[in-house]
């Protein structure tokens, strides 16, 4: 199995198909080598966690560390389709090491490793072994991946990246354009999965973005979860798309989908976006009470992981570019390590709090303020009312900049990573 497994290694000079260099996030997980802790990558499937994974081998190798000692396992290829078991999994680990004889420490990348029946007792057993020096790297596209069995037994040892499709820097890196309006609208308007900037007509992005649709639906949905009804399930989708950033009700989906004549309840449509969450196809957003600094239970909001599902699937319905702005400014926040909440104080919405450490920013997205006055009092209203000293700003698609405010700022969206 080692020879037919090589052409995924870098060993005997072999270089893997390594994409576009995500440095945000292989400086961030190199910065986090040198210890014993696992190092897991979630997020959506084909958001592009197998070409960090490779990007990150590829540094440690540029780094010194001999090609022998690096071991790359993913379980979707099918030369590794003989993973079923952890007993699999040790014995391909045993031929690697009788083969290739590593000396020194072993770096692991084990890529979407889900697919091995208790593989989370390999992941424990190598990660503490003090005789064998080791270093793990995992991903998984469920967020289930550190719950139960291994979130026990590693108990904390591990650290957790979310890899999320591109952002709009990696975007204009990638294409060589500059930061501008009109790159960043035509941006709005494709989509983040990476695999859509090498395919070259609308028609084929369309069938590309069903096809990833459909195959989360039912590989990391569907089939783990035992779903009855994937008809509803992709019709739920459909509408959070169509009404993301908007205030969400579940009571109020049900009764929408009833007066379709679909018969369902609150259990079943809250399991089904709980679903939808932990594959990383949808985020969901709790309000926050300003004043009192707590989560308010009940309605929240929920963001779609990519633009491309809106853009290729569902466009048409109501739903504009303020919306697609929203939905990606929220993204971006998530990708600087923000846990992001909707603001709420008295009768008045902040679009996002995001707080990170003792850090707090209130953000405040709009489409355009020029030319209409009542909209920019609008705008920045909620922002002004909030009496705190932290950080508040409001991001817009204006041609112009607007002044500083009683302290509020205005950026463009391409000026997010000075947050």
């Amino acid at each position: 199995m080692i020879e037919e497994i090589s052409k995924y290694n870098f060993w005997n000079g072999n270089i893997p198909e390594l994409g576009f260099l995500r440095a945000e996030y292989t400086n961030k997980i190199h910065s986090s080598l040198g210890n014993n802790l696992v190092k897991v990558l979630v997020g959506q499937r084909r958001a592009g966690k197998s070409f960090v994974l490779r990007q990150l081998a590829k540094q440690l190798l540029d780094s010194g560390v001999p090609a022998q000692n690096i071991l790359y396992i993913n379980t979707e290829y099918l030369e590794f389709s003989g993973l079923k078991t952890v007993s699999d999994l040790q014995s391909l680990y045993q031929e690697y090491r009788d083969k290739l004889q590593p000396d020194g420490r072993i770096y692991l990348f084990l890529d979407e490793i889900q697919q091995v029946k208790d593989w989370e007792r390999f992941v424990n057993s190598h990660s503490q072994d003090f005789v064998e020096s080791k270093e793990i790297f995992i991903s998984g596209s469920n967020s289930d991946l550190l719950s139960g069995e291994l979130a026990s037994l590693l108990s904390g040892r591990y650290v957790e990246f979310e890899i999320l499709p591109y952002s709009f820097k990696e975007y204009v890196d990638m294409q060589n354009l500059e930061a501008n309006r009109e790159n960043y609208i035509h941006f709005l308007q494709m989509g983040m999965l990476p695999e859509l900037f090498h395919l070259q007509t609308e028609e084929v992005r369309n069938h590309y973005v069903s096809a990833i649709k459909d195959t989360v639906m039912l590989r990391d949905i569907v089939h783990r979860y035992k779903v009855k009804d994937s008809l509803l399930l992709d019709e739920l989708f459909r509408y959070i798309v169509n009404n993301a950033g908007r205030m969400f009700s579940v009571s109020n989906v049900v009764n929408y989908f009833k007066s379709l004549g679909r018969k369902t309840n609150y259990e079943t449509l809250s399991s089904y976006i709980s679903y939808l969450c932990k594959a990383f196809l949808i985020h969901r957003a709790e309000r926050y009470n300003i004043a009192g600094k707590e989560l308010i239970s009940g309605n929240c909001k929920y963001y779609s992981n990519d633009l491309a599902y809106y853009n290729y699937l569902y466009r048409g319905f109501s739903y504009g570019f303020g919306n697609l702005l929203e939905n990606a400014i929220y993204l971006d926040l998530r990708r600087q390590g923000w846990q992001v909440y909707v603001g709420v104080q008295g009768h008045l919405e902040v679009d996002f709090v995001a707080i990170r450490g003792d850090r707090k920013l209130y953000v405040q997205v709009c489409w355009q303020m020029s030319g209409d006055e009542n909209t920019a009092m609008r705008e920045y209203a909620p922002l002004l009312n909030i009496k705190d000293q932290y950080r508040k700003v409001i991001i817009s698609l204006d041609e112009v900049r607007f002044p500083n405010n009683d302290g509020v700022e205005h950026l463009f969206p391409w000026e997010i990573d000075k947050i």
